[in-house]
């Protein structure tokens, strides 16, 4: 989409099977940020690979801003509902932008609760820097999900950090949806060359009315 910033995409993947090196219980990783953290549940693996993803994004990439997406949490679905993704973000700006990115394209986000002073003693580790998984699961697992992968960045970190749970929308029965896709051109379509990706970017949009030519992009397109 003719891009116009330096913009890297990281995949997060590793093979989730057991084997002679699987993780267990009790184990304590050392992961690429250089903090460690103590095994309590394994079930809980997605967000080892996702800190470290964040981590490598932030020391070798020198990434300013860090959108990590992923489908972290089943409590994701019990928070913001099947429609609605989950954003986490030490920005309020960009939350706002990421709700009215989806408003634009349909991939609907709704704000969890960003307070990583009350929420992140859930990981409390007396053997390590932290657990992978929260002691209470009352107490607001998605949002303490995502302050798990921050924390490998550091919650001092002068940087743009939003996460995106998409648990829940991205599939309806058995068949996905795609979900995911037009929240990423939407929100950083101000970026890009193209005028309806412009136009429809709650970010770097001044407002302007749509030329002739933009609408009949639009219309040839579809992409919203």
């Amino acid at each position: 989409q003719g891009f116009k910033d330096n913009l890297h995409a990281v995949f997060c993947l590793a093979e989730n099977a057991v084997g002679p090196r699987a993780t267990r219980p009790d184990d304590i990783h050392v992961l690429y940020s250089g903090k460690t953290v103590e095994i309590n549940n394994t079930d809980a693996e997605g967000r080892l690979i996702l800190a470290d993803g964040v981590a490598y994004a932030c020391k070798d990439l020198g990434a300013d801003i860090i959108l990590d997406m992923a489908t972290l949490t089943g409590a994701q679905g019990v928070a913001t509902g099947k429609y609605h993704a989950a954003v986490l973000t030490n920005n309020e700006e960009w939350e706002k932008a990421c709700v009215k990115a989806g408003r634009n394209c349909g991939d609907l986000v709704h704000p969890l609760v960003y307070c990583p002073e009350l929420h992140f003693s859930e990981f409390t580790s007396s053997v390590a820097d932290m657990k992978n998984s929260v002691a209470d699961r009352d107490n607001t697992p998605s949002s303490c999900a995502g302050l798990f992968i921050a924390s490998h960045i550091g919650f001092d970190w002068p940087g743009v950090w939003v996460h995106i749970d998409i648990a829940a929308p991205v599939h309806a029965g058995e068949r996905a949806t795609g979900y995911g896709v037009a929240l990423l051109l939407s929100l950083f379509g101000g970026a890009s060359e193209d005028p309806l990706l412009n136009m429809v970017s709650p970010l770097g949009c001044n407002g302007d009315s749509p030329s002739e030519d933009m609408e009949r992009d639009s219309k040839r397109r579809r992409l919203v």
